[in-house]
């Protein structure tokens, strides 16, 4: 614990030193104008360390810098701003103390100095010191974890896929570092692909626990099942597994799954509660992708019912989550509509896919997770 005092008054300086040190305070450091302390606090320096300081006992009638200012340009350093300052003054002035309290001071004491008021205040400053430092290395735990729970979480996002029969894209435009928006795809065999974008109840930590719980089930449901009506039911399932019981914890997901055969030129899919994607029919008709259940985690039972479009050489289907039409308007059915428009004729993969969709000032600082997934797909007897 380091307790600087700043004095222009060396005998002031020597009356608060030996105080504190009679109370036990031994690492006090006496310093004799605002220079002094910005130097011993590196506050030029790239990221100060302020040497562990804890609490400033601070004169405000000072000569070239005074007490105020000098508090100001601590507190406006992110490394500093959490060392408490008590001013010290002889001023009558409260319209001048209240200027120093409200830059950041969190006290201030009169000369003649009280022993007793002064060690009062002291320990007050300290104890609002030691709160804020368990506070921010809580956070900084926080932080880590939350990292690590990103890493982990975007880890299970499958990468980008090219394949001689097959491309998918996507840009995926979380709103914080967890997200609530998800999407896999799996190879089953050499020319039939598993395809799902699915969006959680929410955005945020608790959204992203529950999406990377059911990112582990689908995986095994995908590989095992296969079957869009098979995997909604599995996923519906295990969802159904995490409700208690109460209204307000209530988990779902609007989902679109799909199973592409490039072979057979068949696009088979389920829409579990989801915006319509869209399908491009061999560059001539464009059709939404709108059917299939209700959302997975309602009900313990759902209704599933596949469906299945066929096409003679190639498709584009573009999924999209709901944050993407929040963006785009206010009004949702126009933004469908508008996206309607934009997903019927063929994108190009070579640039950002949601780019296609909204300008760049409207894909930052949105309140809602945003993706958009793009898949060509081309008969392989071509």
């Amino acid at each position: 614990m380091t307790i600087l005092l700043v004095d222009d008054n060396q005998v002031n300086l020597f009356v608060i030193e030996k105080i504190l040190k009679n109370a036990g305070y031994d690492n006090c450091v006496s310093l004799s104008s605002a220079y002094e302390l910005f130097d011993y606090l590196q506050l030029d320096a790239p990221n100060p360390t302020g040497n562990s300081v804890d609490l400033i006992l601070l004169d405000i009638m000072m000569p070239e810098v005074d007490g105020i200012e000098a508090c100001k340009r601590i507190k406006q350093n992110e490394s500093l701003k959490d060392i408490q300052i008590i001013f010290v003054t002889a001023l009558e002035d409260k319209n001048k103390l209240a200027e120093a309290l409200d830059i950041g001071g969190v006290d201030y004491i009169t000369k003649p100095i009280n022993k007793t008021e002064l060690l009062a205040r002291i320990r007050v400053a300290l104890r609002l010191k030691s709160e804020l430092d368990w506070h921010t290395q809580h956070e900084k735990k926080i932080q880590y974890e939350l990292d690590l729970a990103t890493h982990v979480q975007r880890s299970l996002l499958s990468p980008p896929l090219n394949e001689k029969d097959i491309r998918i894209e996507v840009s995926y435009l979380p709103s914080s570092n967890l997200a609530g928006d998800m999407y896999y795809w799996y190879k089953i065999d050499d020319h039939r692909y598993a395809i799902i974008l699915l969006d959680m109840m929410g955005h945020g930590i608790s959204a992203a626990l529950v999406c990377m719980f059911i990112s582990s089930v689908l995986r095994e449901a995908v590989k095992q099942l296969n079957e869009p009506e098979l995997v909604i039911k599995e996923l519906n399932r295990y969802m159904t597994l995490l409700q208690d019981g109460k209204d307000n914890n209530l988990y779902y997901f609007t989902a679109i799954y799909l199973v592409i055969d490039t072979e057979q030129k068949t696009v088979e899919y389920i829409n579990a509660g989801h915006p319509p994607g869209y399908a491009l029919i061999d560059e001539k008709t464009c059709i939404p992708l709108n059917q299939g259940s209700c959302a997975v985690g309602f009900f313990d039972e759902i209704k599933v019912k596949k469906q299945c479009i066929q096409y003679e050489q190639d498709i584009q289907i573009v999924l999209f989550t709901d944050g993407v039409l929040e963006a785009m308007g206010p009004c949702e059915i126009e933004s469908e509509k508008h996206l309607q428009t934009l997903t019927s004729s063929k994108w190009d993969y070579s640039q950002c896919l949601i780019d296609n969709l909204l300008p760049k000032d409207k894909q930052e600082n949105q309140p809602d997770d945003m993706c958009v997934l793009m898949i060509q797909a081309t008969s392989t007897s071509i």
